[in-house]
């Protein structure tokens, strides 16, 4: 049940409607559009839904489904139903392409594999178009329209004969015509033209009684004569004969096609209700892609969990600006049914109330909602919306008297299955009887179990809704120091109305608002200041949260420099000692060998007084030379004077640090910092602890040549920092999405990563299995599993890693 009738207009689906009328092609497609209507069955409003998310995903991966052509036959179909009828020959082709059309959609279907679209592929198998129809219609009709030379062997006798007559009367009408001209009766540049359906010679009006012939017409100035020369009367009389045979042939062909068309005529009356079907649902398609909608799930229940819905109107109108809409994160739930806001004026309330109501609304009449995909989506039988002033006339009803009327529908018809949206609860009347009868009215909505949103100035109903279970305060966001709104909805807390801060902004006199402040006593100024403090402590506080958060990632750039310096030096140490072991033992093994030559030598000289001293030298001399230990000298770099140099430290700039003889090039700023190689070493250092340098200097204590390459080397600290374990790949397409994951994979192996979150989305499980079956493919990946069902479940991929 819906309330008011006019709940379409205000909430704004009238012209979503209007949107999708436009977006069809076919009179099919917008008599499905007319149809639209709000539904309380669940079922039928999972599979519309279902149906526009498979047309969706049909137009998203960009697949050969027809676009045009989608003409309604249906006016020409139902006339062929009627015995001696006879279809037009623009009827049949219509019927020919529009038949091609339906012909080309059920193709598709039966490409697909069984399960890609469930619901479309099913309803697809319902629908025959006989080919025997369309080969008929073919074999008359050609692709631009015309009959047929061959349609029927009388029809090629026929034009046979008409193009010979046409051809010979042709001949000597060219002829008469050069003769005129020759004689100066018409100018070069006149040539045979067509009157009442026969060939005529155009002639100079006062030359007229020199051609023997009929006059057929004459121009609008009267100056030029069109005349039937005698000598061709019989032909062109001829020629008319044979395009009278000629018709009637036709007439005689197409009323035989359409006697063949007459027993299909209820399939293909069916056949049309499905082409009609497929352009409404590439409407409602094409406006989910606008609005980036999608179909999160949906439960059987009362429930709204969203998180970043946008209003639909507003997204459409920003997108063409170039602009984006703040989205809106909203829960409701049997523990917190009933959302009071409150906020300043133009803060966002009526548009969030909308929000709610028209994404809703939008859901149970079978559109896909823009929000993000770990949003759910509940079920409501009634919606009862009170937006707006009703007043009038006619039934003599004030503002305040509307309110009160659609408050007693409210309260006598709300059940556990209705959502209810009332924008400024209470307004109308004095403000304290109004916000009593508020009152009274939310605790019995309370009782009734139903779920709303609620917008409201009223402090007895803040605090209400804080005391009271089912109710849950929440505030549109302000910025209490620059006093603009921020338009975001914050549940938990009741949000202030800033009225003597804003009227004080627009340059109320001081005294005044100091009056009003003290005729509304200190407990609700207390009250209003409070709420106002925490708005700005609260942003405060996220400032510094951001703060931490940059710093936190500075520290983390830092540790992977310091392991990669430190990795760097253990790997080098390990190297030199390696190196020495292995030289080392070539060393003892030569040694060892030279030792049991000489004892051989001594041996056979059978110790030879002159041959036994050669045999020591030769060995002390291998041991002096050989096996004597290597000086390290240290090399200390000469006295270099610093020249300093005068300039900002830019880019490319050299500097030295402060203190310290190490000298470096500035690769970039940020800020206060600067990153700078030393070395092959990159850090990232504060601008105050450097000193320019002048690039003399530099050369000298390097050694080095300015040299600048257009590229550098991988920078393993830089992908650190800006690397994300979190993948996410919604709304892409299979190829797409593939080369990123391919590229997201090389990255965490480089960095040695061991888990990874890809978010691909529910969906109908095309794009997950396409990422689960690409990641198999690599060996370092030793399980997949879904996540977490409260982080997303199965549109999210755990990825663990050797």
């Amino acid at each position: 049940m819906l309330y008011p009738k006019n709940l379409e207009q205000k909430l704004g689906f009238d012209r979503l409607r209007e949107w999708l009328r436009e977006a069809c092609v076919s009179s099919l497609g917008r008599a499905f559009v007319d149809k639209i209507r709000f539904s309380d069955n669940f079922g039928l409003v999972d599979k519309l839904v279902r149906q526009t998310a498979e047309m969706r995903q049909i137009m998203q991966i960009g697949q050969d489904f027809p676009s045009q052509n989608y003409l309604d036959a249906t006016p020409y179909v139902q006339r062929a139903a009627i015995e001696g009828t006879m279809l037009m020959l623009d009827e049949f082709f219509d019927l020919k392409v529009s038949l091609a059309t339906i012909r080309q959609c059920l193709r598709f279907f039966e490409d697909q594999e069984a399960d890609a679209y469930p619901l479309l592929g099913e309803y697809a198998k319902t629908i025959r178009v006989e080919r025997t129809v369309t080969d008929a219609i073919d074999r008359i009709i050609d692709e631009r329209g015309h009959i047929r030379d061959n349609a029927s062997p009388e029809l090629i006798q026929i034009r046979r004969r008409l193009i010979s007559e046409q051809v010979s009367v042709r001949k000597r009408l060219d002829s008469m015509l050069r003769m005129a001209k020759n004689s100066g009766w018409i100018s070069e540049d006149v040539s045979l033209t067509v009157r009442n359906g026969r060939m005529v010679i155009p002639i100079a009006a006062e030359h007229k009684r020199k051609f023997k012939g009929f006059v057929h017409d004459e121009s609008a100035t009267g100056q030029t004569v069109f005349i039937e020369p005698t000598d061709v009367l019989e032909a062109n009389n001829a020629i008319r004969e044979l395009e009278y045979e000629e018709r009637r042939e036709i007439n005689r062909i197409l009323t035989r096609l359409t006697d063949q068309l007459r027993p299909y005529v209820p399939e293909l009356l069916k056949a049309y209700q499905f082409l009609g079907l497929m352009d409404f649902l590439r409407a409602k398609a094409k406006l989910a892609a606008e609005m980036d909608a999608i179909n999160p799930p949906f439960e059987n229940k009362p429930a709204v969990v969203w998180h970043n819905a946008r209003h639909p109107l507003l997204h459409l109108t920003f997108r063409k600006a170039n602009k984006s809409v703040v989205p809106l994160s909203i829960e409701l739930h049997p523990k917190q049914r009933i959302l009071i806001i409150s906020g300043p004026n133009a803060g966002g309330k009526s548009v969030a109330l909308k929000t709610v109501g028209l994404i809703q609304y939008m859901y149970q009449c079978g559109l896909l909602v823009p929000m993000r995909e770990d949003s759910t989506m509940g079920f409501f039988q009634n919606i009862f919306i009170d937006i707006g002033d009703e007043q009038s006339l006619e039934n003599d009803l004030s503002t305040y008297s509307s309110h009160l009327t659609n408050m007693r529908q409210f309260v006598t018809l709300a059940t556990k299955k209705t959502l209810f949206l009332i924008d400024e609860f209470g307004t109308g009347t004095e403000p304290g009887l109004g916000g009593a009868i508020a009152e009274a009215i939310l605790e019995d909505l309370t009782q009734s179990g139903a779920y709303g949103v609620i917008n409201t100035h009223y402090t007895n109903l803040k605090v209400l809704a804080d005391k009271t279970d089912g109710l849950v305060n929440g505030a549109m966001r302000f910025d209490g120091e620059h006093l603009e709104p921020l338009y975001q909805l914050e549940i938990g807390r009741p949000g202030s109305s800033f009225a003597f801060e804003i009227a004080t902004k627009i340059g109320l006199p001081k005294a005044i608002i100091e009056k009003a402040k003290q005729k509304l006593g200190t407990q609700q100024v207390n009250f209003e200041k409070l709420l106002k403090e925490l708005d700005i402590e609260r942003r405060v506080f996220t400032e510094k949260n951001l703060e931490v958060g940059i710093k936190e990632r500075k520290l983390a750039q830092q540790l992977a420099e310091y392991t990669a310096l430190k990795t760097t030096l253990e790997n080098n140490e390990k190297r030199i000692v390696n190196e020495a072991k292995q030289k080392a033992k070539l060393l003892v093994s030569e040694a060892n060998q030279r030792i049991e030559t000489t004892i051989r030598e001594i041996k056979e000289s059978k110790a030879d007084r002159e041959i036994t001293r050669e045999a020591r030298q030769t060995l002390e001399q291998f041991n002096k030379k050989e096996l004597k230990p290597e000086l390290v000298e240290e090399i200390l770099p000469d006295e270099v004077e610093f020249e300093p140099e005068t300039g900002a430290i830019v880019a490319g700039s050299y500097v030295r640090i402060i203190g310290q003889t190490a000298v470096a090039e500035v690769l970039s700023l940020k800020g206060k910092d600067a990153e700078v190689r030393i070395g092959d070493l990159k850090s990232t250092m504060k601008l105050n602890r450097l000193e320019k340098v002048s690039n003399k200097t530099y050369r000298e204590v390097t050694g080095e040549k300015k040299i600048r390459t257009a590229t550098g080397g991988v920078d393993l600290n830089e992908r650190h920092l800006n690397f994300s374990f979190n993948l996410d790949i919604r709304g892409k397409r299979g190829e797409e999405a593939l080369g990123v994951l391919d590229q997201f994979m090389d990255n965490a192996l480089m960095l040695g990563y061991d888990e990874l979150r890809v978010v691909h989305g529910k969906g109908d499980g095309i794009l997950r299995t396409l990422v689960r079956n690409h990641l198999r493919s690599y060996k370092q990946v030793t399980s997949m599993q879904d996540e977490h069902a409260d982080r997303g479940g199965a549109g999210v991929t755990i990825v663990k890693l050797r």
